[in-house]
């Protein structure tokens, strides 16, 4: 079986390094999105579950394993679907991140990653917490119109 090439996180592209990313859009029947806080150290802001994914991986199931390592949720490829893939450039990055929506999950979300997430929280797609990532508000924004894909420098 043949991997992407993108899926290798050091993969060098000109100058810089590309690298894909999967990221979970988790939102209850009430509306509210799931997101984690960072402990101060790194960067205290509200993020969503999920993170790079591995050279042997594909986007599916690093998520899966993110959101498990992450929050205890339980998912199943089955029930994800991407809702939204943003192309995100840095000073010395190039980024693909790709969101996927679970329609059903198993678990209450909790941290558990302590060093990494003081805890974790649901808000309203409309009442975003001020200390979100700029990244996290973009996408929410284009996701709530149904925007599939979208370009951003952070």
């Amino acid at each position: 079986m043949k991997y992407w090439t993108i899926a290798k996180p050091n993969l060098i592209m000109g100058k810089g390094k590309s690298v894909l990313k999967a990221r979970l859009i988790l939102e209850r029947e009430d509306g509210k999105v799931l997101l984690l806080k960072q402990t101060t150290r790194n960067g205290g802001k509200y993020t969503m579950v999920g993170g790079f994914v591995e050279r042997k991986e594909f986007a599916k199931a690093g998520l899966i394993r993110e959101s498990l390592e992450e929050t205890g949720i339980d998912l199943r490829e089955k029930n994800l679907e991407l809702v939204h893939c943003v192309h995100k450039k840095r000073s010395k990055d190039s980024r693909i991140i790709l969101y996927f929506k679970a329609s059903k999950w198993k678990g209450e979300a909790i941290s558990r990653e302590p060093h990494k997430f003081k805890k974790v929280a649901w808000f309203p797609l409309d009442e975003l917490p001020k200390n979100v990532s700029s990244t996290v508000r973009h996408v929410l924004s284009k996701y709530s119109k149904g925007i599939k894909y979208s370009e951003y420098m952070g």
